[in-house]
């Protein structure tokens, strides 16, 4: 175990410091609080730290990462370690923000000794740091935009020097600058699913599918995975707007992304979204082709029975029909846009499956490879 930080001076200042560059160098929420618990431990000298978050709706606190010297059944990071907060009475208090009317919550410790610290005991937790071989722990609590959020705890070995009053001081600060890191990496994840996220339908963006889909195709090239790619243009939205109005139209489009999202979920992994105007897409990897082609078939008898537009034209294109080799995400976009013009031109009620009609010989194929042909969609859709 590292040495605790003492004083109130450079030392401290320093380890403050530390945990405030470590989080702002965390860019996902499992980095952050990992930094935090390792920042803390590091500075109060524990051997073991533990961040937990308060689930609200669930009553209780939930581990989110333990660091240092674990005990018997302890990981550092748990799928189901959570505790009810009505086990823990000395928390309620600033879990129900009885503090809120004047500043932050303090910190506090408890032993394993003859008598409680700082007023403070809690069976459990003493039984706890018994049955781990810690002597002692601190509390502290995380404060996030004026809530309650989780807490910090901090936990030395039996024979290690109690922590202090001091200590406890010393937590509460960490714990603010915990709560700060934790905020600046909640605003970065959510720019980052805004960029990559439609915001009228909640539905991944263009950018997204491209990243998903360079990806994909380097899992088919390294180990010949099962590409597919729907591509969808919701029928009537024009008519809709022009009729009912913009509202209305945007509410078909939600209801179809809903429908779209519902589909997808039957196709493990697959990745619902909208690129842009009336035209949507599911990718998937792994599935066959053949599940991808029923998951479309059932996308169009879902879209047909929405009560606006005039349900949807669907093209498919997967590496795991005969449509030659793809070799680029612009190719496997081009045939499945092919195999939706030809649904929308023909009225089809079904998807059009690219390489099904004849294999390399398919006038999808013929038509999405012919140099001369660029829909209007496609000329939108690859303008860079």
């Amino acid at each position: 175990m590292r040495g605790p930080v003492t004083g109130d001076g450079d030392d401290r200042l320093r380890a403050v410091v530390a945990l405030a560059q470590a989080m702002a160098a965390a860019h996902t929420p499992r980095a952050s609080v990992r930094a935090a618990a390792d920042g803390v431990r590091a500075a109060l000298g524990g051997s073991f730290a533990a961040v937990s978050a308060w689930e609200r709706e669930l009553g209780r606190l939930k581990v989110l990462v333990n660091v240092g010297e674990l005990a018997d059944g302890e990981v550092p990071y748990p799928e189901d370690e959570s505790y009810p907060v009505h086990e823990f009475p000395e928390i309620v208090g600033f879990l129900h923000e009885q503090w809120a009317g004047g500043g932050q919550p303090n910190a506090w410790v408890e032993t394993v000794g003859d008598g409680p610290q700082d007023g403070r005991y809690n069976h459990q937790r003493v039984a706890a740091l018994r049955r781990r071989g810690r002597g002692c722990c601190v509390v502290a609590p995380i404060v996030l935009h004026g809530r309650a959020w989780g807490e910090l705890y901090v936990a030395r070995s039996a024979g290690e020097p109690v922590f202090t009053r001091e200590d406890a001081d010393f937590a509460t600060v960490l714990a603010a600058v915990t709560a700060a890191g934790i905020a600046q990496t909640e605003r970065l994840a959510e720019a980052r699913r805004l960029a990559f996220t439609d915001a009228l339908t909640g539905l991944a963006n263009r950018r997204a599918v491209d990243m998903r889909l360079d990806e994909a195709l380097e899992r088919h090239r390294r180990d010949g995975a099962v590409v597919s790619l729907v591509v969808c243009d919701l029928n009537g939205l024009k008519r809709v707007n022009d009729s009912c109005g913009h509202a209305v139209g945007d509410r078909l489009l939600e209801r179809f992304g809903s429908v779209l999202s519902l589909c997808g979920a039957i196709l493990p992994g697959a990745l619902a979204a909208r690129l842009g105007g009336d035209e949507f897409c599911l990718l998937t990897v792994g599935p066959s082709a053949d599940e991808v082609a029923k998951v479309a078939a059932e996308l169009c008898d879902r879209a047909a029975e929405l009560e606006l537009g005039e349900g949807v034209a669907v093209g498919v294109a997967s590496t795991g029909d005969p449509i030659g080799p793809v070799r680029s995400a612009r190719r496997l976009f081009r045939l499945a846009d092919a195999a939706q013009y030809r649904a929308k031109g023909s009225g089809s009620r079904g998807p059009v499956v690219a390489g099904r009609d004849g294999g390399t010989d398919d006038p999808v194929i013929r038509l999405a490879d012919a140099p001369e042909r660029a829909s209007s969609t496609e000329r939108r859709r690859f303008r860079r």
